[in-house]
């Protein structure tokens, strides 16, 4: 985790240092949301193929290989001559946005093997409070790196990161370097939390009942639902993401960046706060944040992007933030903790569409959003999305209630 941390450094340094240095490479502003076009083209393709690529490699030569090939493109943006910067920074958004998929899908998917089915929720906790702490870092020192060093110096503390997270993965000890195994589901399941047997098990190849990814949605109820609110919670996502510059800069003109660094960092104490409850919820009573959890905190961390955005005063607004930042933190958790009840062989693909679908709603919510702004204050954008997320997890929540109603058993929070 501490590999990773560092590695999401560098990631979070370099969307900063990258986007200012498309647009100054190109001069346009239309490269820069081209790149990140082509990068988010690539996650989506990367979680398509993720489950098979699993299926067939170890996840740890997969973390291995994928953090080695990041190093290696952002090495080559370093070296490359004046001539060959664009086409570096093409190869650049390939392969950061396809192997940052399928490097999360194989850390996510094989959590249950590092650490055993009991502490997932702990490992989970712990990986999110490292990417928060990055996240901070990143954001907060790009525009110093940047200033005082230049671009160079920041794609090679870039590279650096991909390298410690390599040698970090290298060492791991993963039973089976984490390759799929068919079967072996979690002890006390939850109804609606996990199927006892899915498609593709007990012998069944999974290509005679469909593809993998459709067999792992099958395999526990209102599990498709579940993922279809994480894709509709990443288009609310992508429009407080988009929406805060433009609230900033009405906000301060002369310093547009105050607010949104102030608010990220709230954001990211209130996540980091929220997962050491849920490391100590989970060393106590041994049981994890379930799905009614993923639920109820999508509603809230909707309800306060939207409150951010209401022009409340700034000591309101914080506390706002902090909120917001705590449910993004259940949620992440709650969620990737549900996955992982999936039996072993259907988890990776599970992930990879999970990873497809969030990219797909990202995406088209920045095409969206940002044509809306031109049109709707960031309120109104914000609303529209973040409400649309909060109907949805409702139809989540009452479906979870009834799967618990008609099927009692072991429950989690």
């Amino acid at each position: 985790m501490t590999g990773y941390a560092i590695s999401s450094y560098g990631t979070f340094l370099n969307m900063v240092a990258l986007n200012l240095f498309v647009y100054e490479t190109t001069g346009r502003a239309l490269a820069m949301g081209l790149f990140m076009a082509v990068r988010l083209a690539s996650g989506f393709a990367a979680g398509l193929t993720a489950g098979g690529l699993l299926a067939r490699f170890t996840a740890k030569s997969v973390m291995l290989w994928t953090n080695i090939a990041q190093a290696s493109v952002m090495l080559l943006l370093v070296l490359a001559p004046d001539g060959l910067r664009t086409a570096a920074l093409v190869a650049v958004s390939v392969v950061v946005g396809s192997c940052g998929t399928l490097f999360m899908v194989s850390l996510r998917s094989s959590i249950p093997e590092m650490v055993g089915e009991d502490r997932r929720s702990w490992a989970n906790s712990l990986s999110i409070t490292g990417r928060s702490l990055a996240m901070v870092a990143g954001f907060a020192s790009a525009g110093v790196v940047v200033s005082l060093v230049g671009y160079t110096a920041a794609f090679v503390v870039d590279t650096a990161t991909f390298a410690v997270c390599a040698v970090t993965v290298a060492l791991l000890p993963i039973p089976g370097g984490g390759k799929r195994r068919g079967g072996g589901g979690s002890r006390g399941r939850a109804p609606g939390e996990a199927a006892a047997a899915g498609p593709g098990e007990a012998g069944a190849p999974a290509r005679r009942r469909g593809p993998a990814a459709l067999a792992a949605l099958a395999a526990a109820p209102g599990l498709a639902l579940m993922v279809a609110l994480r894709g509709v919670d990443a288009l609310g996502s992508s429009s407080h993401n988009a929406a805060l510059p433009v609230y900033s800069s009405e906000l301060d003109t002369a310093r547009p960046a105050v607010f949104v660094s102030a608010f990220w960092c709230l954001w990211a104490l209130g996540n980091i706060v929220v997962q050491q409850l849920i490391q100590r919820y989970a060393r106590r009573t041994g049981r994890s944040v379930g799905a009614l959890g993923f639920g109820w905190g999508t509603c809230l961390m909707s309800a306060a992007f939207v409150l951010a955005f209401e022009g409340f005063p700034m000591v309101a607004t914080a506390a706002v933030a902090l909120v917001a930042g705590a449910a993004d933190g259940l949620t992440e958790v709650s969620y990737t903790s549900h996955l992982q009840t999936l039996p072993a062989g259907l988890r990776a693909h599970a992930f990879g569409l999970s990873a497809t679908v969030e990219n797909l709603g990202f995406g088209a919510g920045m095409i969206l959003v940002a044509a809306a702004l031109d049109h709707y204050t960031p309120l109104t954008v914000v609303g529209w999305s973040h409400g649309a997320a909060i109907v949805f997890a409702a139809v989540f929540l009452i479906r979870v209630a009834g799967l618990r109603t008609s099927s009692p058993g072991p429950t989690s929070t």
